[in-house]
């Protein structure tokens, strides 16, 4: 079984913990590589993101590093994370706790679970993808934006706004979560949508299934930037409408057993 490691690079016990780790790995029996970054900072051969040809991507960080690692691959393979952040929500395993799941998975193989993902376009022109969530703000500290809302092409609310967020069932306990969004169990395919600080009373976060046809036309005339995953970003000029769909090719994650609401217990409201 092949596992590339992508690691933290700004932290030098996390890459001393990598370095480690692939030390033990080979020694269960593992076939090792590392990601380009990675091996560059441990003195080790890589390989790109969209290269990748291993079984598993075992990722060292915290969410953001698994949410960089989904972003960059060119082809989705099952991907799990082990604990090097603060919340860590995407990532199911703590450094104690690796090489027994690890040692786990080489005897009895693995479960992989499907996250959706969302699939963002502008006037027919693919944008990207994300796993956790979009987010439309603006350029100029302190200035709304205005919003209309189309489903099925009709229009169904209208927001000024700081923001509006965009968000998957994963990324309920993000961003929209700190914006007033609700919970979402993950087994749920739908588009949560979140007004950031809405100059409404009446402006609430939707649930919109996955198979009506969800539009966001934006109506102000100052800058806005689309944000995806915190990762990558573009401009949006005014009049912009942007598709919202359910990607082709959802992300994978190895199933290491833990509740859904187990985690939402014991990473979010004991923070």
């Amino acid at each position: 079984m092949k596992v590339v490691l992508i690691s933290r690079l700004d932290d030098e016990r996390v890459l001393n913990y990598t370095s480690s780790l692939a030390r033990d790995l080979g020694d269960l029996g593992f076939e090792v590589a590392f990601e380009t970054g990675t091996g560059a900072s441990l003195g080790m051969p890589g390989m790109d993101f969209a290269d990748f040809s291993a079984d598993i991507a075992v990722v060292i960080g915290g969410d953001g590093s698994v949410l960089l690692t989904v972003q960059q691959m060119r082809r989705q393979i099952p991907v799990i994370g082990i604990n090097w952040g603060e919340v860590g929500f995407l990532t199911d395993l703590e450094p104690s706790d690796a090489l027994a799941f690890f040692t786990h998975i080489r005897d009895n193989g693995y479960q992989v679970e499907k996250r959706m993902r969302i699939t963002l376009s502008l006037d027919g022109t693919h944008l990207g993808d994300a796993l956790n969530e979009a987010v439309i703000v603006t350029t100029r500290p302190a200035k709304m934006l205005r919003f209309t809302v189309l489903i099925d092409g009709i229009e169904v609310e209208w927001f000024r706004s700081d923001g509006i967020l965009i968000s998957t069932p994963t990324g309920s306990t993000a961003y929209a979560m700190s914006a007033g969004g609700p919970i979402v169990d993950p087994r749920i395919e739908g588009f949560l949508l979140v007004p950031l600080a809405p100059y409404l009373l009446s402006s609430r976060p939707h649930l919109i299934s996955y198979d009506r046809r969800f539009e966001i036309r934006l109506e102000s005339t100052k800058p806005a930037h689309l944000v995806l995953d915190g990762q990558r970003d573009c401009e949006l000029a005014t009049g912009s409408v942007l598709r919202i769909e359910k990607s082709n090719e959802a992300a994978l994650f190895i199933d290491v057993g833990t509740n859904f609401f187990t985690k939402v217990d014991s990473k979010l409201r004991r923070l």
